[in-house]
């Protein structure tokens, strides 16, 4: 009987034969932590007596949650971080270096085959490029940090058989809110999904990695996705460390295979105030809206950039509505300013911030006011997510976004794209 991805990177990192469901003590390829959640994994880090951490290059810390710093009590924790990265020679990514789950595969620390954890629920954004990545709560990340090592139920698998290609003026944000709409918030809770099909093949790795970020938000462990020729040259050119894909039998046992075509798709948003109260864009069109997002581990991407700008080039916001851009990692927003990204957002009237993940999570830039309606390439729209439970959030792809602040309500981006 065959194996899933997720089966058979459990069975390589513990030695034996792992299934669905088994109990495993598996081997870390990597670990990371983040700003909203680094100084908990310090503190039981110093509260289990270790000294060192197993493997300094393998272990990154990130601030980003909160990059610049906003309060004096958060100050104090970048220091604590700081202090502890410096003492451990580990990996470490300051303000403005940008959002953790786009450094991690960026700069090279995790290829295909892998197997991470991240004190963040989004480190299934690595799946993409056919790495086993899941989010941990703080504790079981000092675990890691010291051992080396931890401990996983293997997961069932959901398998989604994507064909068809995406319509103009459609993106994998679109698709994956539609799949998290159809099964629901919790449908894939605790197992790993398997996405593929022509619609996954046709992707670029930046939009594959949209889909297995929001693998969370279906309930799922992890978003996993083979390796071909487009992840294989994307990771060969991010890393040097060599790696091994690994690739589902032909005879894997799934617990649910579902299969869509996605050639009609249109456009689709989440409305509030959870990610599966999906609609097509047609269901919402003219909700008014107040403030546009474009950023997040989901969309800050340069692909995502370009998106926008292109639909923002030589147009100006509508009058009382405001846009807000964070592109994901220094690099990122480098690439932008050489491309002239930056300039079109500037001069369309946006407000372009430090690299990072900005208002998604609400602790500071760009808290909505009282009742405002906001559109967002975020992953996430419950109650209270952009730092005030009163407003209204909706989640698009940059292109809806984009069109949406030009016309101050949520707008179908083909609208315009040429």
């Amino acid at each position: 009987m065959g194996k899933t991805i997720a089966e058979k990177i459990l069975s390589t990192k513990s030695k034996r034969d792992a299934r669905a469901n088994d109990i495993v003590i598996a081997d870390l390829d990597f670990t990371m932590g983040q700003d909203g959640t680094s100084g908990l994994a310090i503190r039981a880090f110093n509260e289990m007596n270790a000294a060192r951490v197993f493997d300094p290059a393998r272990v990154a810390m990130v601030i980003d949650h909160s990059a610049p710093s906003p309060l004096e009590g958060v100050s104090a924790l970048h220091q604590q971080m700081r202090n502890f990265a410096s003492n451990q020679g580990i990996n470490f990514y300051d303000i403005g270096d940008g959002v953790c789950h786009q450094l991690v595969p960026e700069q090279g620390h995790v290829v295909p085959g892998d197997l991470v954890i991240g004190a963040d629920s989004h480190t299934c954004t690595y799946g993409a490029i056919n790495v086993f990545s899941t989010g941990v709560g703080s504790t079981d990340l000092a675990a890691g940090i010291i051992s080396g090592k931890l401990w996983f139920k293997v997961p069932e698998t959901i398998k989604f058989v994507l064909n068809g290609t995406l319509p103009r003026g459609v993106y994998s944000k679109d698709l994956i809110l539609y799949l998290i709409g159809d099964i629901t918030a919790d449908g894939a809770t605790y197992m790993a999904a398997e996405y593929t099909g022509q619609a996954i093949a046709d992707l670029s790795i930046e939009a594959r990695f949209t889909i297995s970020n929001m693998a969370i938000e279906m309930g799922a462990k992890c978003g996993l996705m083979e390796a071909d020729d487009k992840t294989i040259a994307w990771v060969k050119e991010h890393s040097k460390k060599a790696f091994e894909p690994v690739k589902a039998d032909a005879d894997a046992v799934y617990a649910q295979v579902l299969e869509y075509d996605v050639s009609s798709l249109e456009p689709q948003v989440a409305k509030p105030h959870t990610v599966d109260n999906v609609a097509p864009i047609s269901a919402v069109a003219g909700t008014p809206i107040q403030q546009g997002f474009i950023g997040t581990c989901t969309n800050g991407r340069i692909e995502d950039l370009r998106i926008g700008a292109e639909i923002l080039k030589g147009k100006k916001i509508a009058e009382n509505t405001r846009l807000i851009v964070a592109p994901s990692s220094r690099q990122v927003m480098l690439q932008a300013l050489r491309e002239g990204l930056i300039e079109i957002f500037v001069e369309s009237g946006a407000a372009v911030v430090t690299p990072g993940c900005g208002p998604c999570v609400g602790t500071h830039n760009g808290v909505p006011s009282d009742g405002e309606n906001v559109i967002s390439t975020a992953n996430r729209n419950f109650k209270g997510r952009m730092g005030n439970n009163k407003a209204f959030v909706y989640l698009g792809s940059p292109a809806t976004v984009a069109a949406s602040v030009l016309t101050g309500k949520l707008t179908d981006p083909r609208e315009f794209i040429k």
